[in-house]
């Protein structure tokens, strides 16, 4: 497919993860002007210029073209030197305008449906709407340390030849590895149909979430990270951003949270 011009709302940034070729990447997904949701990788996001970083619900401007070596039919490779940021979409009156962008994105309301439509069209995101969230599980990850392999991808290669002492390395500084995992459990379904999910989060806002607890309460950080978890968005009008693996499409994570208040019955956008 060729380059063309494209206009995206942006509704995920994933925590940024080492890249041998771009030192860290985040993913990136939206949806375009049609309504269709798009996936945006590899996006190096915090070493691109200021002025071509954008936030969540944000219209942007660039030229994408068909990812030539991820067949899933949302993956677009963008040319982040031409990206040009526009208007952010504010929450205004009861999120008027986000619910209007986000009607032709219709959610799912059960895990399983997702997957049968991955299988079927080969679909790779979705928008979920649960029943209800069970809880939020925190694991310790294996190596709460960045690797060596890690610190050389994210120094972008300079740590071969020892350029870079071990307390001399930059970059991580401003890249923290998150020390634990995150997954939600929720259910999906009615009564004797009803099926429980688990799986992991993977949002930037969760990771930051987590480092400003961590910031600012110290050993006391899990209950005030549980409790925006598992209280305070799951009160909310809560739809989860699904998507897959490239190299495991069946396996999914929770790449975005999208909480719009409840509406109220017969309350118009």
């Amino acid at each position: 497919m060729p380059v063309v011009d494209a206009r995206i709302l942006i509704l995920c940034k994933t925590y940024p993860s080492p890249s041998g070729k771009y030192a860290e990447t985040t993913c990136v997904a939206g949806m375009d002007e049609k309504g269709d949701l798009v996936r945006l990788f590899p996006v190096p996001f915090r070493l691109i210029a200021e002025e071509q970083q954008f936030k969540k619900w944000q219209w942007i401007k660039a030229k994408v073209e068909k990812a030539k070596k991820d067949h899933r039919p949302e993956s677009f490779t963008i040319k982040t030197d031409t990206i040009e940021g526009g208007a952010l979409v504010e929450t205004g009156r009861n999120w008027g305008e986000r619910r209007r962008l986000l009607s032709p994105v219709k959610p799912f309301i059960n895990f399983d449906d997702i997957e049968a439509a991955r299988q079927r069209d080969r679909i790779s995101l979705a928008l979920l709407k649960p029943k209800r969230i069970l809880g939020l599980d925190i694991e310790p990850v294996s190596n709460p340390q960045w690797t060596e392999d890690d610190l050389a991808k994210l120094l972008g290669g300079q740590t071969q030849g020892g350029l870079f002492d071990k307390d001399d390395k930059p970059s991580i500084r401003t890249l923290r590895k998150l020390p634990y995992d995150f997954y939600y459990r929720y259910e999906c379904g009615e009564g004797a149909a009803t099926n429980a999910f688990r799986h992991k989060l993977v949002d930037w806002e969760v990771g930051a979430l987590y480092l400003t607890c961590d910031q600012l309460y110290g050993d006391d950080w899990e209950r005030h990270f549980r409790d925006k978890l598992e209280r305070d968005i799951p009160s909310k009008d809560l739809m989860l951003l699904m998507g897959n693996q490239h190299r495991f499409q069946d396996q999914w994570l929770i790449i975005s949270l999208i909480y719009p208040p409840h509406q109220l019955q017969g309350e118009l956008f």
